[in-house]
């Protein structure tokens, strides 16, 4: 069956890497997919993200660009995402060139036993603060949602477009969008299974994602999202 795919990248002040990333992904799927297509969610960038992506629009149809005119965060850069893609089948990956777009093929040869592939870092290279966040909303996500995901936080993930019909409306704009996206979609029936990435240093620009606003944030709106669903049953 052919391969369509659609890639979407949120970026907020990456002008130091997303030439690169772009460029990493088009020489991947010009070998490996059909027909594929590149979606940059500039999330109110400062520097010249937007810039630098329209430029590249220019020689290359299958980029394309949305931007938020301001700031907006993790959260509402992925559901930008969600909403606009096209292909039957979606990686979404962060900008930030920590992750190497070739893995994508280790994410794709479990389409026949799973709708929604998680990678995972086989070893994170972020701050030691950086890791005990991630293991606190691991504890979070498995107390309040009973998930059992090694890094749902992961930013490189494929899944089919049909989950994003079956999923909506997502109620929370924050780090715990992801999670939410993850347990409405087992929920739904759809399987899940990961697979572990490598992870690399960020060379250029700067991690937003620890800042404590955005952390208390994602709390608040993870205890929120569990009485939501709670009162939507989606436990039963």
């Amino acid at each position: 069956m052919p391969l369509k795919l659609s890639v979407f990248l949120p970026a907020y002040n990456e002008e130091s890497n997303i030439e690169k990333t772009i460029f990493q992904i088009e020489e991947v799927l010009k070998v490996i997919a059909d027909d594929w297509e590149i979606l940059v969610i500039n999330d109110g960038s400062l520097d010249k993200t937007g810039e630098i992506v329209k430029k590249l629009i220019k020689n290359n149809p299958r980029l394309r660009l949305i931007t938020h005119l301001k700031n907006k965060g993790y959260g509402a850069a992925i559901k930008t995402g969600l909403k606009n893609v096209r292909f039957p089948w979606v990686v979404q990956m962060d900008s930030d060139g920590q992750f190497d777009f070739r893995e994508v093929k280790k994410l794709l040869a479990k389409r026949d036993e799973a709708d929604l592939i998680i990678g995972y870092r086989l070893r994170r290279t972020d701050s030691r603060y950086r890791r005990l966040m991630a293991k606190i909303l691991w504890l979070a996500d498995f107390i309040l949602f009973g998930l059992n995901v090694k890094d749902v936080d992961c930013g490189f993930k494929l899944f089919k477009k049909e989950i994003i019909d079956k999923v909506q409306p997502l109620v929370t704009e924050s780090a715990i969008t992801v999670t939410e996206f993850v347990v409405r979609a087992r929920k739904a029936g759809f399987k899940i299974t990961q697979v572990g990435v490598h992870h690399y240093s960020r060379k250029e620009g700067e991690q937003t994602g620890g800042k404590p606003h955005i952390i208390l944030k994602a709390a608040f709106e993870g205890i929120k999202l569990w009485f939501i669903l709670l009162k939507e049953k989606i436990w039963k």
